[in-house]
Parts: structure tokens; sequence; C-alpha cells
């Protein structure tokens, strides 16, 4: 195991598998259904709203996002949305919960990479349920040393997990499409922050690039960070 790096922690969403763009295309179902109502524009906007509104209540997730569309659904047309259109948006969650799990190029490769000569933990936050589903669908669950799912990525979050592991946070690395949880945060927290992208990203998870830390780190794709953490370790 290398002195300098001890603990790779992974991300889920869009990092190991596809999420987002389910999300997104649930989006363009719900515009369609209230379009007699509002325009696209402003049902996203409203949309967005409702979901930055309710992350306190509901967390992160699909469950919240459906409940924030029905919410929205009953805002724009000021409380006479039919019953029917709720009943769409509850089946259209529905699906979502269901959708079969399709890993990322380099998924499995990339943590089978490291586990060999590291400790690997899954850091991902959401609904308890739904994240564990898609775990157990992944099939990647057994490479990993511990699993982690939370509320929310803070500093403070990543300290209290990779405490628990060899060299602590400064000698942790965090790999992430998400420029604000999987990258920043780390980085405050002490931990090397590397980003992924997706390209599909949730407006609420948007940042700016760290880019002149020296924990800062970009791949084009998961099948480079084998190469990454052999030359940190």
């Amino acid at each position: 195991m290398g002195q300098n790096l001890n603990t790779i922690g992974f991300d889920a969403d869009d990092t190991l598998w596809h999420n987002e763009r389910f999300f997104q295309l649930t989006q363009a179902y719900f515009t369609d259904l209230l379009a007699d109502h509002a325009d696209r524009d402003h049902l996203l906007e409203r949309l967005l709203e409702a979901e930055k509104r309710n992350i306190r209540h509901y967390g992160y997730g699909i469950k919240g996002f459906t409940l924030s569309m029905i919410e929205t659904a009953i805002e724009v047309t000021e409380d006479r949305v039919p019953a029917s259109v709720v009943r769409q948006l509850i089946e259209a969650g529905q699906e979502m919960l269901a959708h079969p799990i399709e890993l990322l190029p380099f998924a499995r490769e990339a943590i089978e990479s490291v586990a060999a000569t590291h400790q690997v933990v899954l850091i991902t936050k959401g609904d308890l349920i739904d994240q564990e589903r898609k775990l157990a669908q992944s099939g990647l669950g057994e490479l990993f040393d511990g699993v982690e799912i939370v509320s929310e990525k803070r500093p403070q979050t990543y300290r209290q997990i990779f405490n628990q592991y060899n060299g602590g946070p400064a000698a942790a690395m965090m790999v992430g499409n998400s420029m604000r949880s999987d990258v920043v945060a780390p980085i405050q927290a002490g931990c090397w922050g590397v980003y992924v992208p997706h390209g599909l990203v949730w407006e609420v998870e948007q940042a700016e690039k760290p880019s002149d830390n020296p924990r800062f780190h970009e791949l084009q794709n998961l099948g480079q960070l084998g190469e990454l953490v052999h030359a940190l370790s």
C-alpha cells in the first residue's frame, strides 16, 4: 500500500453508473404533461426551485424529485392539476426507481485496478433504499471495503468517513463527477479530489474548478485512474 495515498473513495451516480439522464428524461415528460399550463423553461425553473427548497425536507433522490414535480404541478396550475397528471408523475417516479443499472465505461476496471493495493470505499448520497438497490444491481458491491450512504457530502462528512481508514483524509482521494460534492468538498477536508466529467450535471452540483489546488486532478474517464493512483502512491 502506498505511503502517500491509502484510501480511494468513489461516488456512485454518474461516476460508476448512469443516473442524471433519467432525471432529464423525466423532466422532459413533466414539461410535456404540463405544456398547456406553462412553457418548458418556466416549468423547469419552477421545478428546480422546488427541488432546492425541498432538499432539506426530502434529501436527494428520486422520491424527493417526484414530490417536487407534483408540488410544482400544483403550483403552476393554481391547484387545478388533474389527478390523472399527478398519477402519471407518480408512475414516472416509480419507473425511475425500477430502472436497470447501466455501468459507465471502465467502472469495474477502475475499482479493481486500485482495490488490489488500496482501501476502497463507496460514498454516495441520496435515498438509502434506492442507493442500496442500485449498488446491489451494479454487481460492484463486493469490491468495496466500505459503503457510506449519506444525506449530504460536506467536508466534515469526508473527515468522519476517512478518519476510519489508514492515514485519514490526508491519505485519501475522492473520485466523482460532481465538482461541488465529489471534488471541492473533499479537497476542503484535506483529501485529493479527482474530477471525472460525465457531461450531464444537475445545476445544484456545479461549482468552480479548484484548478490551482495541488490536490485537484481531472481525468477524461475512469480508465485513467489507476495510473494517477500509482503516481500519487
